[in-house]
């Protein structure tokens, strides 16, 4: 007889006492990560199993003896504990934000961000690096501030690898599977139980996914799950591993996220009038918007792109266009072909939204490129890194001034409470009272930290450094008993650090431009440096390559066998699987964070302002968000921002800017103790540190920014482009179609201006023009001069826009505009006519070619 075998599935979950119920609602919600006193609250449950768990509150309570949690119910300590932080987390639910106080007007904002990693703690593994943990703090954050915001990433079975070293230094990757039911995530179902799911046609497949939630304090983050048996083993892999497979398995990764994610919230009835796109991964989403409003309102794709573009916002994190995702155009037909069909567009109108120059067919398709084209508002992620990112796509706009392209930037920041250390929390709220946690942007509550006396503020550091140097023995010995190390080379790292010596971080992605052994350029000096009797250093290295980056791993095996030298053993140790467990540790014990990119490839960083709220110091090259932290008093400037071409002599040149600095600054100003043993040095410029970006770099000033300068202007739009049935993109559309086809009608016939060899300053130059508009109504042209001071190649340089007022109407049809230009600054001057469309509600509007300048 023939048995079929049948599995039938259940879900176990801890049962816990009436007494006890507020863990469960505590430890379901992510706000536990970032509350100095819920996390104490699960580490008094057990601390030895909160370890192993890797912190995590769900896996624990499922793990923890009925009996144990019996015996609780009759500990009156711990249940005032857990009575306390269920009112906190009712408490912060329910009360006043930042974006009820100041726009209880904009309450039908609806913002959706999409990224491709979430960090929100080292429980949940679904993240591999910065630009994970910087989406994390924006939840955080937007949580925080009450932003009416919901996440939306992916749910990936493996994750990022974890990462062991063996006895030679090599890195070795290993994927551990997360289990959903274990971790704080709620499957979302329908009415009747049912989970929620939605189909995806994925070159011809239909592909099915569940939608998981992780609250985020008041932020619900959803994120996609395809391991479902009613897909194939290739669809089901979709959602295994962070960054893994080919370019196959990321297309079919971004069309999830983004199609996928847009068809989730959808299905939930969540509608958001704004989508936020962290990095390009996510850029069909406007195409899915697009579709959506097409389909809804009976509009052509150009009627109803007008209205998603704005409602949409962009934020690239890549200095390189070599770290963008470009697919060729038979991988986007595989994929996008009937997709692209449906909305109207021909194959070479949609390869042509992906490529920076439409009529290139050698051109790749890009990621960020469809971004851009399909977004309102975009930007990078510090002023330098708006600067690189507005010469890398300039050709995506050719008609403009670089810095009039519409890319602008928002420096990125860190979400304080997730990374500040539990004494220095608590000796800020000592000397600055509670108002910092409120509103970390305030710069008048930070200088108060001149009011902390220096010995306190030192000893709470040198606490972070201990606990660093405690942790670090721990992580060492077991690293070592993993690869079957001696007893007397496991012993050793019991004597491994110094807590009371400088201690040096640097721990990062090991990507080669990072340049992680810049520090080990010349190792007799840095031997010399480190191993001073009386003035000794020491350095912890942390981070992963990524799997297929052999240069990259080679730089850690490097770092990993120079530590194993006798003269190094104790001064070097590379602590291995860097997450953000590790990293806390880091940020929160080191003097100095090293920071050694090659400018400018290095967009932001994050990590030295993690270090900077913690009481350490940055030493970095001038490079990401280090050109506007750096003050002079505040840390060290590594060169002053050159770039060479030479790599080898750079590499060359900064070394020894690193050893002389260490040499002749950083460590004498440390070691330079008074009579009672504090170096009033070095506190003073941990003050100015503190002072100067603590009330900058946190993502609270950083949400508010994307709030007040991008969701709320986009919300804007987006309404005013879709009511009455979107009324207005109809308009928009139609209207630039006409402009399209009247613009090579207009030309500038003549420009005036009353100039002599030399004006003195203050001077107003009158300027006039004649322009024949030909078909084109006067009302929808704007002419205006771009102005400015030349540069030795005589470009204009920061040129300003003076608009021109029509005066007159010429016989022939021709116009005559007139202004004024006012010389407010000495030096060489030049101006240029230009003229670009009108519409009668919006104002000047800019699309490639419909630019015209004199």
């Amino acid at each position: 007889m023939n048995f079929s075998k049948i599995l039938h599935r259940f879900t176990v979950t801890p049962s816990l006492p009436r007494e006890l119920a507020g863990l469960q609602r505590i430890a379901y919600n992510l706000w536990w990560s970032w509350e100095p006193d819920a996390i104490e609250l699960f580490t008094r449950l057990d601390p030895e199993l909160w370890r192993e768990t890797r912190h995590n509150p769900v896996e624990m309570l499922g793990i923890l003896q009925q009996t144990t949690l019996e015996g609780l119910k009759s500990d009156e300590g711990f249940i005032s504990h857990l009575a306390m932080v269920d009112d906190k987390l009712t408490e912060y639910l329910t009360a006043k934000t930042w974006f009820d106080k100041l726009h209880k007007g904009e309450k039908n904002l609806k913002v959706a961000y999409f990224s491709m990693e979430f960090g929100l703690h080292e429980s949940l593994p679904i993240y591999s690096g910065g630009l994970g943990i910087l989406a994390g703090d924006h939840l955080k954050s937007a949580s925080d501030l009450g932003l009416p915001l919901v996440g939306v990433g992916l749910l990936y079975r493996q994750g990022y690898f974890r990462q062991y070293l063996n006895i030679e230094g090599w890195q070795q990757e290993f994927y551990p599977e997360n289990d959903f039911y274990n971790l704080p995530l709620h499957l979302e179902r329908s009415a009747d139980g049912a989970p929620l799911s939605f189909e995806l046609d994925l070159a011809g497949n239909r592909v099915k996914a569940h939608i998981w939630r992780a609250q985020v304090g008041r932020i619900p983050l959803f994120l996609l799950d395809t391991n479902l048996e009613e897909n194939s083993p290739e669809d089901r892999n979709i959602t295994t591993r962070l960054y893994g497979g080919d370019q196959d398995m990321r297309i079919r990764q971004e069309i999830l996220l983004a199609i996928g994610g847009v068809r989730a919230l959808h299905l939930m009835g969540i509608d958001p009038n704004v989508c936020h796109m962290n990095e390009g991964h996510a850029a069909f989403l406007a195409l899915e918007r697009t579709s959506i409003l097409m389909e809804d309102r009976k509009l052509k794709f150009s009627e109803a792109r007008e209205a998603v573009k704005a409602g949409t916002v962009f934020t690239t994190h890549t200095p390189v266009e070599a770290g963008i995702d470009h697919f060729p155009s038979d991988l986007i037909e595989k994929y996008m072909g009937r997709y692209y069909r449906s909305l109207g567009l021909s194959r070479e109108e949609f390869l042509g939204l992906g490529r920076q120059n439409p009529k290139n067919p050698h051109e790749t398709f890009c990621m960020a490129v469809l971004a851009l084209k399909l977004t309102g508002h975009a930007n990078g992620v510090s002023q330098l890194h708006g600067e690189v990112s507005r010469k890398m796509w300039k050709n995506i706009w050719p008609d403009l001034p670089e810095e009039h392209l519409p890319l602008t930037s928002i420096t990125n920041g860190v979400h304080n409470k997730s990374w500040l250390s539990r004494e220095m929390a608590r000796l800020l709220i000592r000397y600055l009272g509670t108002r910092w946690l409120e509103d970390p942007t305030d710069a008048g509550v930070w200088r108060r930290v001149s009011r902390i006396p220096d010995g306190e503020l030192w000893r709470t550091h040198k606490h972070g450094r201990e606990h660093l140097v405690d942790y670090a023995r721990k992580r060492l010995k077991e690293q070592l008993c993993q690869v079957g190390a001696t007893a007397k080379e496991i012993a050793v790292a019991d004597e491994v650090l110094d807590p009371d010596i400088l201690t040096i971080g640097f721990a990062r992605r090991f990507a080669t431009y990072k340049r992680g052994t810049l520090l080990l350029h010349d190792t007799e000096r840095l031997a010399r440096i480190v191993n001073d009797s009386l003035r000794p250093v020491q350095i912890v290295f942390a981070g992963k390559a990524h799997p297929a980056d052999h240069q990259g791993k080679e730089l850690i095996r490097q770092i990993v066998r120079l530590s194993h030298q006798e003269r190094f053993r104790h001064r070097i140790v590379f602590l291995e699987d860097y997450d953000m467990s590790v990293a806390r540790h880091l940020v929160q014990g080191v003097d100095v964070w090293l920071n050694t990119p090659l400018r400018p490839l290095e967009a932001s960083g994050t990590s030295g302002m993690k270090v900077a709220f913690n009481g350490g110091l940055n030493m970095s090259v001038l490079d990401g968000w280090w050109c506007e932290g750096y003050r002079g008093n505040n840390g060290w400037a590594i060169g002053r921002g050159e770039v060479y071409d030479d790599l080898d002599y750079q590499n060359e040149v900064e070394s020894r800017a690193i050893y002389d600095l260490l040499e002749k600054e950083i460590v004498p100003l440390f070691y330079d103790r008074g009579s009672d043993g504090i170096p009033r040095g070095w506190v003073t410029c941990v003050k100015a540190s503190l002072q100067s970006l603590c009330p900058t770099f946190s993502t609270d000033r950083m949400v508010q920014q994307y709030a007040e300068n991008f969701y709320l202007p986009a919300y804007e739009q987006w309404q005013k482009l879709n009511r009455k049935e979107s009324l207005l993109a109809r308009d928009l559309a139609q209207w630039k179609e006409k402009i399209q086809r009247l613009w090579h009608q207009v030309r500038i016939d003549e420009v005036e201006a009353e100039l002599t060899q030399e004006i003195m300053a203050g001077t107003k130059i009158p300027v006039t023009a004649r322009i024949f508009l030909g078909e084109i109504p006067l009302q929808e042209i704007a002419a205006d001069v771009y102005f400015g001071v030349l540069d030795s190649r005589g470009a204009i340089v920061g040129g300003e826009i003076v608009p021109l007022e029509p005066v007159s109407e010429i016989d022939d049809g021709s116009h005559s505009f007139r202004g004024e230009l006012d010389c407010r600054f000495c030096g060489r001057h030049g101006f240029m006519l230009r003229v670009m469309p009108r519409h009668h509600e919006l104002g000047t509007v800019y699309e490639p070619k419909l630019v015209l300048w004199g």
